[in-house]
């Protein structure tokens, strides 16, 4: 009988106590939610590849800015009148590898109607605040944006503070209130698109986007675009979904104005995270979420982005689905997070295993092994390899 050093006897045993029924069940599962991933990723690149031919046989057909609309005449200057007024409200903090360029293509948007830029940071020494400023000054000729400073929040998170300063400093007839984090990187048609949705249905609460993450190559950069790829096909239905991106939201400023469904006092009075608290009026509510399209922004991720980052913004998360408006909100919220660890656990552990099975494999022959005559205990059961 040959013998077997620790490490091989291990590893043996792993790799056949693998083989058990319900290890089996553990691997088949794995397939199955492969495959919904597969499905899932499907469906949404289908959604996409719509609409981008959809845009390229507009141009085939001579509509040269068909990424800005889909029927050029709505360009003519009679149109772009008619246009309702934005506030884009864009809460700050810090200064990034990225944030200049962000900055840069949210200020420039080619949307035709007027607009206001308000640009909120906790305080003046904020890292911000003198780079924005900096910037407003290069475009004072061709943007209408100011900086704002909202002072520390006492009542709610910092960011939700920053939007409600914003909110109340808004125009008076500004129709349309968009939200944008300082990570969203716009394309010029932008805004034009999502308002042209709203105005296309009035019963739309909350329209949102979502970011195509761009990995630096970094590990954590990786992490995080592995995060949220699965995620992306819950915005990926070029209309209604249930999800929400803070990142990106585009509501109706009478909302905010007249405190419908109790928005501003749900945000103000405890709020953590904007997205979430949203999301949850909105069902709770049976208000009407959408998602364009068009309404997928890229998204680079920070080169020093390494996993104690990445871990740390997994925590945040996790701590994020702890917060909640009402109880059923709460028990929703909890239920998604133990659903998501399940199904990530099921996705990862197929290929722990796999990965045992061949490193059994290769370190059996490696050894040059012979299956006669090895003999060994798993799982309380005698075990010898067949000749």
């Amino acid at each position: 009988m040959v013998s077997l050093d620790s490490l091989d006897f291990a590893l043996f045993r792993l790799s056949t106590d693998f083989c058990f029924p319900f290890a089996i069940f553990v691997q088949a599962q794995g397939c199955l939610i492969s495959l919904a991933l597969a499905f899932g990723w499907a469906c949404a690149a289908f959604v996409r590849n719509r609409e981008i031919n959809r845009i390229k046989k507009s141009m085939r057909n001579g509509n040269n800015y068909a990424f800005l609309c889909q029927d050029i005449n709505e360009l003519e200057h009679s149109n772009q009148a008619g246009l309702p007024k934005v506030t884009v409200i864009m809460p700050l903090k810090g200064f990034g590898e990225h944030n200049l360029h962000n900055w840069k293509t949210q200020l420039t948007s080619l949307y035709g109607g007027p607009q206001e830029y308000l640009l909120v940071v906790e305080s003046t020494e904020d890292p911000a605040y003198n780079a924005v400023a900096k910037l407003i000054e290069e475009l004072e000729d061709s943007v209408k944006a100011r900086v704002i400073v909202a002072g520390l929040s006492t009542t709610c998170s910092q960011k939700i503070h920053n939007q409600l300063v914003g909110v109340e400093t808004m125009h008076k007839d500004s129709k349309y209130v968009l939200f944008l984090d300082d990570d969203v990187r716009l394309h010029p048609g932008s805004i034009g698109a999502l308002v042209r949705e709203m105005e296309k249905n009035p019963e739309i609460f909350i329209q949102t986007g979502y970011p195509l993450d761009l990995p630096s190559g970094s590990l954590g950069s990786y992490c995080i675009y592995e995060y949220h790829m699965p995620c992306s096909m819950g915005f990926a239905t070029g209309g209604q979904t249930f999800f929400l991106w803070g990142g990106c939201m585009m509501m109706h400023s009478e909302d905010f104005r007249q405190d419908n469904c109790g928005i501003v006092s749900a945000l103000r009075d405890g709020g953590y995270s904007d997205d979430m608290t949203l999301a949850a009026i909105a069902g709770a509510h049976k208000k009407l979420i959408s998602s364009p399209a068009v309404a997928v922004y890229p998204h680079p991720l920070a080169s020093d982005l390494n996993f104690g980052r990445y871990w740390n913004y997994l925590r945040k998360q996790t701590f994020v689905l702890e917060s909640y408006v009402t109880k059923v909100n709460q028990v929703m919220n909890r239920a998604l997070f133990a659903v998501h660890c399940y199904l990530s656990w099921g996705f990862v552990a197929p290929y722990c295993m796999a990965v045992i099975h061949v490193a059994a494999a290769l370190r059996f022959r490696a050894r040059e092994y012979s299956l006669e005559g090895i003999n060994y205990t798993s799982g309380g059961e005698n075990t010898t390899f067949p000749s």
